[in-house]
C-alpha cells in the first residue's frame, strides 16, 4: 500500500504535530557548509559534532537503508497571549531567573520521540513492517535543513527554521525510513528580507553573520553545553538567563504568529516562569533532582545549575539577600561553583564601590 502525504498529515495532526513533510536525504550539497563551520571551531566543546563528522549529512551512514525523512514540528509557545512581552519583562527584572521558554515544561526530546514512535506505529498498521528510526535533537541529524527541504519553512538569519503562520517556537522531529516517499513540498523562499533584528538582539554577538552562528558565544551553549567555567568576558551579557536564551526568537517579528502547543506537557513546572534567582540558588542537589524530574534542565546537573545562577546573581541588582545567598556557597565542594560565586561577589562589590564613588562626586544631585 502506498503511503500518501495527505495520510501522514492527518495522522500527524491527530498526534499534536503542527506540520509534517517529507524530504529526500541527499544532503551532499550541505557538507561543505558543515565542514567549514566545524573547521572554524564554532562548535566549541561539542566534540560530538566533529566526532560524527559528515555522518550528519549522510543519513544512510547513520541508519543504513534510509532513503527518506519524515519531518514534523510541534509547537511550544506559552498558551497565554502576550508571551513575548512577558518574556522581555522577565529578562528585564534582575531578581527573576530566566529559563528559555522551550525548557519550562517536560523534556521535549521524550515528548517528540514518543509521538513520532506512535506515528511510525500508525504507518506500520496501515502498510506493514518497514525500517525506521526516530530522532529529536538526539543524534547527528541535520534536522533544520531536512525540515527546510521538506517545505516546512526557511532558515532564518539566526539559523533556526521559520514557518509562516507559526514562527520558530517549535521543536523538530525526524523519522528516517527505508520507504521511498515522494517529497511533500518544495523548500520555501527566505522571507527574512533585510531584517536583522535577531542579530541585533543577541546579547553576546553569537550570530556573527546572517545564517552563521558561533556556538561558543551563544548563551544556550554557555549555560547548557559548556561543562567548565563560563568565559569571564561573556558573563555580564548573560544577565539573568540561567538556562538557554530566547532573545533572537523574541525579537523575530514572525513569532507574533507562534502557536500554543497541542499538549499540556510543555506547560511551566516548578514555578520556573516566576522563580527568583535567590530562591533557585537555594536548591540543594536533592531538590534540584526532584523539582526537575522529567525536565530537559536536569541533564546539566546541579553543579552547572549553581554555576549559571551564580553568574545571574552577579548580574543582579544585589542587596542583602543576594549577598547572603552567594556567601552561603563560598565553601561549596565544587571548585567550579566556588569560582563563579567569587566572581559574582567581586562584581557586586565593585559595582557598589563605583556607585559610592559616584555619590561622593555628586552630593547635590544625590540629595535631591
Amino acid at each position: 500500500m502506498e503511503l500518501r502525504i495527505e495520510q501522514l498529515q492527518a495522522w500527524a495532526r491527530e498526534l499534536g504535530f503542527g506540520s509534517v513533510g517529507v524530504a529526500d536525504v541527499d544532503l551532499a550539497d550541505a557538507e561543505e557548509g558543515l565542514q567549514a563551520w566545524l573547521q572554524a571551531g564554532f562548535h566549541g566543546e561539542m566534540d560530538y559534532m566533529a566526532r560524527h563528522g559528515m555522518k550528519r549529512a549522510r543519513p544512510a551512514e547513520l541508519v543504513p537503508g534510509t532513503v527518506s525523512a519524515i519531518m514534523v514540528t510541534i509547537d511550544y509557545a506559552p498558551e497565554e497571549p502576550g508571551w513575548i512581552d512577558r518574556a522581555w519583562a522577565a529578562l528585564s527584572d534582575p531578581e527573576r531567573a530566566y529559563v528559555s521558554r522551550y525548557a519550562l515544561g517536560r523534556d521535549y526530546h521524550k515528548v517528540v520521540r514518543a509521538r513520532l514512535q506512535r506515528l511510525a506505529t500508525r504507518i506500520e498498521t496501515e502498510i506493514g513492517a518497514f525500517g525506521y528510526r526516530v530522532f529529536c535533537d538526539s543524534a547527528p541529524v541535520m534536522e533544520a535543513e531536512l525540515a527546510r527541504r521538506a517545505g516546512l519553512g526557511w532558515r532564518g538569519k539566526h539559523t533556526l527554521l521559520i514557518e509562516p503562520g507559526r514562527g520558530s517556537a517549535f521543536f523538530i522531529g525526524t523519522l528516517y525510513t527505508d520507504l521511498r516517499l515522494a517529497a511533500g513540498g518544495s523548500p520555501q523562499a527566505d522571507h527574512c528580507g533585510r531584517c536583522v533584528r535577531c542579530i541585533d538582539a543577541c546579547p553576546t554577538g553569537a550570530i556573527v553573520a546572517p545564517y552563521r552562528l558561533d556556538a561558543r558565544r551563544c548563551i544556550s551553549y554557555l549555560t547548557i553545553e559548556l561543562k567548565g567555567a563560563i568565559p569571564e568576558p561573556l558573563r555580564p551579557a548573560i544577565g539573568n538567563r540561567i538556562y538557554g536564551c530566547d532573545d533572537c526568537q523574541l525579537a523575530c517579528p514572525w513569532n507574533r504568529f507562534a502557536r500554543p502547543p497541542a499538549t499540556r506537557e510543555f506547560a511551566a513546572r516548578a514555578g520556573l516562569d516566576e522563580a527568583t534567582l535567590v530562591e533557585l540558588f537555594g536548591w540543594n542537589a536533592e531538590r534540584f533532582d526532584a523539582e526537575l524530574a522529567g525536565s530537559p534542565i536536569r541533564r546539566i546537573g546541579h553543579e552547572r545549575w549553581l554555576r549559571n545562577v551564580a553568574v545571574a546573581l552577579g548580574n543582579s541588582a544585589g542587596g542583602p539577600a543576594v549577598t547572603a545567598a552567594l556567601r552561603a556557597r563560598t565553601e561549596d565542594p565544587s571548585p567550579l561553583v566556588r569560582e563563579h560565586v567569587e566572581w559574582a561577589l567581586r562584581r557586586l562589590e565593585l559595582r557598589d564601590r563605583h556607585a559610592g564613588a559616584r555619590a561622593e562626586r555628586n552630593p547635590v544631585h544625590n540629595a535631591r
